[in-house]
């Protein structure tokens, strides 16, 4: 089994057929065929279910796949390793991150580019419950996530606290409160994000344990979108504090704080525990460990695993 046939077999994958995988790849249709034929020959397993016409994958294609992907991304890395050695401070950093962690990030890659300008980096977005899969893949060799990872292949340092908060425009009924409690929220109309999370789960359980009703009545797609929408006047938020920094000292929305809401969260760095860290990803670890002396806070960089 070599390479070339691994890359050969991703492409029908991707493509679901023989003859757009050929296309891409500059070859014949039949040159493709031959080579997927040679390759279940030598792995003695059927990789495409052939009564379909497009390239639909057996159960035996779906192990291969994931393993193929890996060995891929592993030749890419191992490339990129050797030309950063042979071009000392040159390289390429890639981060795995979603809207809200990416936050985290831009006061440390501040730093960074300024210390290591000749360092490419690329802030690859992925949904939060991709990005162990991301680092483990090889896809990506940090990953900023909300929540701790589970799988003991990784390492995992918290970089910053965090916590939901509640926001409305300057011009709310309970913008000069001082604190409100969830029963007075019931009234409310919420804009929500549209990707689930774990901690929207405990924000609904929180209401229902006090018997409140909460009017989602609204989703949007991004953070900033929600934002906007509410300093426009138009309903009112839950959303992590450090994206809403901005506005709260601008005074574009007004943090009220609520007596039972306590759903505070660890942002955490994670890598593979087998990598050998490219010499730009360990002068990361420094400027991240670096910017949390220096700020203090919120910020940290504590070792979990």
């Amino acid at each position: 089994m070599e390479l070339s046939q691994l890359e050969v077999f991703l492409a029908v994958a991707r493509e679901r057929r023989f003859s757009r995988a050929a296309e891409k790849l500059y070859r014949t249709q039949s040159a493709v065929s031959q080579t997927i034929r040679k390759l279940e020959d030598e792995l003695g397993e059927a990789l495409f279910d052939r009564s379909s016409r497009e390239g639909v994958l057996t159960d035996a294609g779906k192990v291969l796949f994931d393993y193929a992907e890996k060995l891929i991304n592993l030749r890419s890395e191992a490339a990129e390793s050797l030309a950063e050695l042979r071009e000392l401070q040159k390289g390429k950093l890639v981060i795995a991150a979603n809207e809200f962690t990416v936050l985290y990030l831009l006061p440390i890659l501040a730093v960074f580019r300024r210390l290591h300008p000749m360092i490419k980096i690329s802030v690859e977005r992925a949904l939060g419950s991709h990005i162990p899969d991301d680092v483990l893949l090889y896809r990506a060799e940090f990953g900023v996530l909300s929540y701790e990872p589970q799988e003991p292949t990784l390492h995992s340092i918290v970089v910053y606290l965090d916590e939901l908060v509640f926001v409305a425009p300057p011009s709310h009924p309970l913008a000069s409160a001082a604190e409100v409690s969830i029963r007075q929220l019931g009234a409310e109309s919420f804009v929500a994000h549209i990707v689930s999370s774990p901690y929207r789960e405990k924000v609904l359980q929180l209401f229902k344990t006090h018997k409140t009703p909460l009017h989602m009545d609204l989703e949007l797609p991004t953070l900033q979108a929600i934002k906007q929408f509410v300093a426009m006047g138009s309903g009112v938020a839950l959303i992590p504090e450090i994206s809403v920094e901005t506005e709260l000292a601008r005074r574009e929305l007004v943090r009220i704080p609520v007596h039972e809401l306590q759903i505070k969260r660890k942002l955490r760095l994670i890598y593979r525990k087998d990598a050998n860290l490219s010499h730009a990803a360990r002068a990361f670890l420094k400027v991240a460990e670096a910017v949390a002396v220096e700020r203090k806070g919120r910020y940290r960089f504590q070792r979990e695993k």
